[in-house]
C-alpha cells in the first residue's frame, strides 16, 4: 500500500513543459554562476584598486603599460590646454556629461592623457562646456594608471575628427583614434588625476562596472529562479497526481 501511494505522489507534467523546465533551470543555473564569477572578477579589481593607494611610484622613463593598473603614480609635464578630448556618454551620479582628457607631455617628449574628471552635459549638443585653463609652464601631480573606459557593443563607439575646432567630442574612442586626431603617439593608458590635484573636475574615481556584491545579488536571482521552477513543477506533478487518484 506504502508503494502504491507513493508512485502517486507525483505524475510529471506533459514531457514538452518538463522539458523546458529542465532547459531553463540549467540556463538559469548557468547564468547564476557567470553572475558569481563575474563579481569575483569585479572582486579582484576592487582589491586592486584599494592596493594601489599604498604608495606612490615615479613614472621617470617606465611607461604606463608596465605598471600594474590603478597603481598611483607621480609625473611631471606640461599640459596641453589647446588639444584636449572629451569623451561623450560619461554619466556621474545619474546624470549625463563627459570626461575631460587632457594631453601631457614630458620631458623625455612621450605625451599621454590625463582624465582630469567629468563636468555636466550643457543642455545642448552642439554647445559644449568649457574647459579651457592658460596653460603652465611644468606641473607635477598624482593619478592612478588606468584603462580607457570600454563600449559593451562596437557601434557605441565614435572616433574624434582628426581636423576641426578643439576640444574633440568621442565615445569610447581606442587610443589609435586619439593619436590619430592628436598628430602623435599617445601612451596606452591614461592617468586619472588625483581627486585632491588641482586643475580637476568631479572625480570619484572607483573601479569601472557594478559592484561585485550586485553580481553576486543577480546570482542568488538566477538561481532562485531554477528553484521557483523546481517548485511549480512539482506542484503541477502532485496535481496531476491527485486527479488521477
Amino acid at each position: 500500500m506504502l508503494s502504491q501511494r507513493s508512485a502517486h505522489l507525483l505524475v510529471a507534467p506533459p514531457w514538452p513543459l518538463t522539458v523546458l523546465t529542465i532547459l531553463l533551470c540549467i540556463a538559469f543555473i548557468g547564468l547564476g554562476r557567470w553572475q558569481w564569477r563575474r563579481g569575483e572578477l569585479r572582486q579582484d579589481e576592487w582589491d586592486a584598486f584599494a592596493k594601489g593607494a599604498d604608495q606612490v611610484l615615479p613614472l621617470e622613463s617606465r611607461k604606463l603599460a608596465g605598471i600594474a593598473r590603478f597603481s598611483r603614480v607621480a609625473l611631471s609635464g606640461h599640459f596641453r590646454p589647446d588639444r584636449q578630448f572629451l569623451l561623450d556618454n560619461r554619466s556621474h551620479a545619474g546624470s549625463p556629461g563627459y570626461e575631460v582628457l587632457t594631453p601631457l607631455e614630458l620631458a623625455d617628449g612621450r605625451v599621454l592623457l590625463v582624465d582630469r574628471g567629468w563636468v555636466p552635459f550643457t543642455g545642448y549638443r552642439a554647445v559644449l562646456p568649457d574647459i579651457a585653463f592658460a596653460p603652465q609652464e611644468t606641473v607635477t601631480l598624482i593619478g592612478r594608471v588606468d584603462e580607457l573606459p570600454s563600449a559593451g557593443l562596437a557601434f557605441g563607439r565614435s572616433a574624434p575628427n582628426v581636423a576641426g575646432s578643439w576640444p574633440r567630442l568621442a565615445t569610447y574612442p581606442h587610443i589609435e583614434d586619439l593619436s590619430a586626431s592628436f598628430g602623435r603617439t599617445l601612451e596606452m593608458r591614461i592617468v586619472l588625476l588625483d581627486a585632491r590635484a588641482a586643475d580637476g573636475y568631479v572625480r570619484d574615481w572607483q573601479p569601472p562596472g557594478l559592484p561585485p556584491a550586485r553580481h553576486w545579488e543577480y546570482a542568488i536571482q538566477w538561481w532562485l529562479f531554477a528553484v521557483t521552477l523546481l517548485v511549480l513543477w512539482s506542484v503541477l506533478a502532485v496535481r496531476r497526481a491527485r486527479r488521477r487518484a
